[in-house]
């Protein structure tokens, strides 16, 4: 009898193990490339950080607002002013260093895949490389000091993300055929929007681009949220066996990891717009492709409410002659105003954004 309950039990190892994650060859390659880029990113940012201090790449504390002068806002941050700016250069550098590996290691035979597939990463590059150059502009801008809001104006940002998020959507209506949303909530079916698909793709790529450059004002806030966000993405593609563009997502989550390494108080480097802009409005492209839109407001919540209190902030001031709702906008800028320090608001957001991605992917799996 005893042999017996060996060899079942022998049998039952074998089986757990054979489905385990050490043989699944799809998990071995996304979380290879998750280390890989971490290390790289982690290995090659201190000289990178020389080099922005060296070339004088800091960062100008904006003095001018919207609407009026931004006072507060400068009294709290003046002392960030020259720390170095454009770290989207290395996760952005990083992350398409990864994709030329890995066509390297598909010639050479290791992988069956590279990164570079049409079927599943064409569309999210191309939206880090195209969102990711408005970002550079914006940044170097500002470092120069050009124009009154030391960047690119609100109007040319705009009218850049209308045609790149225009070009995107005619791609998935005209090419894909792509007209349903599914919302992936518990007992609510697909929406059939025909054409409407065009302006709500749109919107989804602005509105998800500029949420993220609104909350990135903190050290290690926007980071921290994009990096829980991503890894929400990561799991989302890999159920529905997106392999490739899941090890994407993994690779971001690497690189932000490190980023966040030095990003913390007191930041070594900032993101920079590139960063913020590029990151979340791929995030918009990959819910769009993986019919989750409705997970992607669960998950970015912050993101949305930092929006918002930027529109109710300048509403306020044009309607009510110049009277605030906030002490300053975004939200964020203004727990800092009332008395919570930088550390208190970046961990307790930083808490509620994890809270909300388990929430998201709890939704997601309920309604699969």
């Amino acid at each position: 009898m005893f042999f017996l309950y060996k060899e079942l039990y022998v049998y039952r190892l074998r089986v757990l193990f054979s489905w385990s994650i050490f043989v699944d060859s799809n998990l071995v390659q996304i979380f290879g490339f998750w280390l890989a880029t971490f290390l790289v990113w982690f290995l090659i940012t201190p000289s990178y950080i020389r080099l922005l201090q060296y070339a004088k790449m800091g960062k100008q504390i904006r003095e001018n607002a919207t609407i009026g002068k931004a006072f507060e806002f400068f009294k709290l941050h003046s002392a960030k002013a020259g720390t170095p700016t454009m770290g989207w250069a290395v996760i952005l550098g990083t992350v398409f260093f990864m994709v030329f590996m890995s066509i390297i290691l598909q010639k050479i035979g290791l992988t069956n895949n590279s990164l570079f597939n049409q079927q599943e990463t064409y569309l999210s590059l191309f939206t880090l490389f195209t969102v990711g150059l408005l970002g550079g502009i914006d940044d170097w801008m500002n470092i120069k000091g050009i124009w009154k809001t030391k960047g690119i104006s609100a109007r040319f940002k705009m009218i850049w993300l209308l045609l790149f998020s225009g070009l995107g959507a005619w791609w998935f209506y005209d090419k894909l055929w792509w007209s349903e949303v599914l919302l992936q909530l518990p007992y609510i079916p697909g929406i059939e929007l025909w054409i409407l698909f065009i302006p709500l793709f749109m919107f989804i790529i602005i509105g998800a681009a500029n949420s993220v450059n609104i909350t990135d004002g903190l050290d290690g806030l926007a980071g921290g949220l994009l990096l829980f966000s991503y890894a929400v993405y990561g799991f989302i593609t890999y159920d529905q066996g997106l392999f490739l563009l899941s090890t994407l997502c993994v690779s971001i989550c690497g690189a932000l990891i490190a980023f966040l390494w030095f990003n913390i108080k007191p930041a070594k480097f900032f993101m920079g717009d590139v960063g913020s802009l590029a990151l979340w409005a791929n995030l918009g492209l990959m819910a769009l492709l993986t019919n989750t839109v409705a997970i992607l407001i669960i998950v970015g919540i912050i993101f949305i409410l930092e929006t918002l209190s930027v529109i109710i902030q300048l509403t306020s001031k044009k309607l009510r002659k110049g009277k605030k709702v906030f002490k300053i906008a975004p939200f964020h800028h203004h727990l800092e105003a009332v008395g919570w320090s930088e550390e208190t608001v970046v961990f307790r957001l930083w808490l509620v954004g994890m809270i909300l991605s388990v929430v998201g992917v709890i939704f997601y799996i309920i309604a699969s």
